[in-house]
C-alpha cells in the first residue's frame, strides 16, 4: 500500500470512493513502540499474532535505531515481517529513546533546539532513518513538528530554524522515494493543522505529507473527522488512538476515551481510503499485547457501525 503520489490517483481514489461500487478497505497496523521490553522480532510475530495487516516499525531502541543497526539485523526484520505476512506502514523517527534526552526521551532532540550541535543529531537520525525506511520498503517516516520553544525563543525564528534543519532531510527523502511526515503534537511547535498548513506552504516540496493523529487533533481541540478531508492532499498515514474527554494528551485504549471512532471511519473511507492506520499505544508497554487485542477488536466494531471495510 502506497501513499498519493499524483492528483489524478488523488482524483480517481475519490471517484471509486464515492462510487461505492468497489469500496477499498482499510487496514490497520500497531506501531512496536508499545513493546518496547521485547526484541522486534517477537513484537513483529505478537502483532501479526492479533490480525493487523501493518507494523508501524519504531526508529528506535530497542527496535530499529538506524545508528546502530547492523545489515544482518536489518535482513532479520525484512524476514520476520514477510513470514508473519505483514507490511510496513510507517517508520517512527520522532521517538528518540537512544539518546536519554533528560527533558523528555520522545521528541529530544528537537529541530529547534537552540544548540545546532544537538538538533543535528535530530536531523542525522532523520536521514538514517529515511535510508532505512527504502531499505526496508516502507513508504513513509514520521517526525516530531519542531519541538518545544525554549525559553526566549519565538515561534518565528523557530520555525526558521526548523525550515533550514528538514529541508535537506527533505531532499533525502526525495532521492530515497519516501515520504517525510509531520506529525502535529500537542504542545510542540506544530500542534494544529492550520500551523502544518502554513509550514508546508513555505516548504512547498513533494515529499513532506501530513502524519495525521486524531488524537493529538482531539487534544487540541480539532474535530478530526472534519479535518480529514480539509487535510486530504497533505495526509499519508494515520494514527489511532484514544483520548479522554478533558483533551489531556495521554494516548488510551480505543473506547476507553470519548473520540467518535465511527465518525472518523466513514471520513477516512470516504475521502482517504488508501491509507494506513496505525494504532499508537505506547503507554502500554506494560501491557502491549492487551491494549493490541482490545483496540483491534473495538475499532473493526466501530467500522462495522459506520459501513465501512476492514481488511
Amino acid at each position: 500500500m502506497q501513499p498519493l503520489s499524483t492528483r489524478g490517483l488523488a482524483t480517481k481514489l475519490w471517484d471509486w470512493s464515492i462510487s461505492r461500487e468497489a469500496p477499498v478497505p482499510l487496514q490497520l497496523a500497531f506501531s512496536s513502540n508499545a513493546y518496547l521490553d521485547v526484541p522486534v522480532e517477537q513484537a513483529i510475530e505478537r502483532i501479526a499474532g492479533f490480525g493487523y495487516r501493518g507494523i508501524e516499525l519504531l526508529a528506535d531502541v530497542p527496535h530499529a535505531w538506524p545508528a546502530g543497526l547492523l545489515p544482518v539485523q536489518k535482513q532479520a526484520i525484512r524476514t520476520a515481517v514477510e513470514a508473519n505476512s505483514l507490511m510496513i506502514s510507517n517508520i517512527n523517527a520522532f521517538m528518540m529513546n537512544a539518546i536519554a534526552d533528560p527533558r523528555q526521551p520522545y521528541w529530544h532532540p528537537g529541530w529547534t533546539d537552540p544548540d545546532r550541535h544537538y538538533r543535528a543529531i535530530r536531523r542525522e537520525h532523520t536521514k538514517r532513518a529515511l535510508h532505512l525506511a527504502a531499505e526496508l520498503g516502507a513508504p513513509a517516516i514520521s517526525t516530531e513538528p519542531g519541538g518545544e520553544l525554549a525559553e526566549g525563543q519565538g515561534r518565528a525564528a523557530a520555525t526558521d530554524i526548523f525550515y533550514d534543519e528538514i529541508m535537506p532531510c527533505l531532499d533525502v527523502a526525495a532521492a530515497c522515494g519516501v515520504s517525510l511526515l509531520i506529525e502535529p503534537e500537542p504542545g510542540l511547535l506544530i500542534e494544529r493543522f492550520e500551523q502544518y498548513l502554513e509550514f508546508a506552504e513555505r516548504v512547498d516540496h513533494p515529499s513532506l505529507g501530513l502524519n495525521f493523529d486524531i488524537g493529538h487533533a482531539y487534544c487540541v481541540g480539532e474535530d478530526p473527522a472534519e479535518w480529514v478531508p480539509r487535510m486530504q492532499q497533505h495526509t499519508r498515514h494515520y494514527h489511532f488512538e484514544d483520548i479522554a474527554a478533558t483533551r489531556v494528551h495521554h494516548h488510551l485504549v480505543p473506547g476507553e476515551g470519548a473520540i467518535d471512532f465511527a465518525g472518523v471511519f466513514r471520513a477516512i473511507a470516504t475521502h482517504t481510503p488508501d491509507m494506513w492506520i496505525t494504532v499508537e499505544l505506547y503507554p502500554y508497554r506494560d501491557r502491549p499485547d492487551e491494549a493490541a487485542r482490545a483496540a483491534r477488536v473495538y475499532l473493526l466494531a466501530q467500522a462495522a457501525a459506520a459501513a465501512v471495510t476492514i481488511a
